[in-house]
């Protein structure tokens, strides 16, 4: 019996625990959205990071791009020459980076990268008692620290999931037209029959821009509310990729069922 109390009691704080940080992270959302305008007129802090969370994360974008699309298409072409259809493998390829494999993944190092840099910055700021100290001089960090990185970050993560695509189309173009023959008209042909821009394009674009605003969040979240310790860093630096790859994959299930029902 005491152990089914100390069970309920456990879940009852975990619980309380997760809607008080909910409640939190949703002020502190509101927040930074009030502030973003004085961090707008300082542009050139927002440019700063634009620098910092995309220009920086474009290595491991463009390479983990071309590899995907290099699989996709040797994957593809694989299963398709066994129906006759191997000249669609363009289709394939193009389609499953748009819609589900570019924005996701591109997110997911987003997150690795970009995030996890964003929330041990602040994270250090805060055990070093910078953001006190600018509290003291009247200057807000949440205007000044942390909404220009997270609209850096909210800006650069669909211009690295549309990099991490067309890395990936250029990838299967390369393994399945160059190396294995396909036919490079029937390739590009059928991808542009069968890709809308509406539908396919632009909803990617959609979930890359959610997936951002979310990483970025979450990161800017767990860097200032982290403890001001070398531990307590580290394990919001944790939380962050933990809790945007899992936030990733739930909100692309979510949205996924609204834009591709048909």
């Amino acid at each position: 019996m005491n152990a089914v109390l100390s069970a309920l009691r456990h879940i009852g704080a975990l619980t309380i625990d997760g809607i008080w940080r909910l409640g939190f992270i949703t002020r502190f959302l509101l927040a930074v959205l009030l502030h973003s305008g004085q961090s707008m007129r300082r542009i050139h802090l927002t440019i700063r990071e634009l620098y910092f969370s995309g220009v920086m994360s474009l290595l491991i974008i463009v390479v983990s791009g071309l590899f995907v699309g290099l699989v996709l298409g040797l994957q593809g072409y694989d299963i398709l020459q066994r129906y006759g259809s191997a000249d669609a493998v363009g289709v394939m390829v193009a389609l499953s980076l748009l819609r589900e494999l570019g924005p996701v993944i591109a997110a997911l190092l987003f997150a690795s990268r970009a995030g996890s840099a964003i929330t041990a910055e602040i994270g250090l700021m805060k055990a070093t008692e910078q953001l006190k100290a600018m509290d003291m001089m009247a200057v807000n960090p949440i205007a000044r620290v942390v909404a220009p990185r997270f609209w850096g970050g909210v800006l650069s993560m669909p211009l690295l999931a549309a990099l991490f695509s067309a890395m990936g189309i250029f990838g299967g173009w390369l393994i399945t037209v160059a190396v294995i023959g396909v036919d490079d008209g029937a390739f590009w042909s059928q991808m542009q029959a069968a890709v809308e821009f509406e539908y396919d394009v632009m909803n990617g674009v959609i979930k890359s821009a959610v997936f951002g605003t979310v990483v970025s969040l979450i990161a800017v979240f767990e860097g200032y509310d982290c403890q001001p310790t070398a531990e307590g860093v580290s394990r919001a630096i944790t939380r962050t990729v933990v809790t945007s790859a899992l936030a990733i994959l739930a909100l692309d299930f979510v949205l996924t069922s609204f834009m591709f029902r048909g």
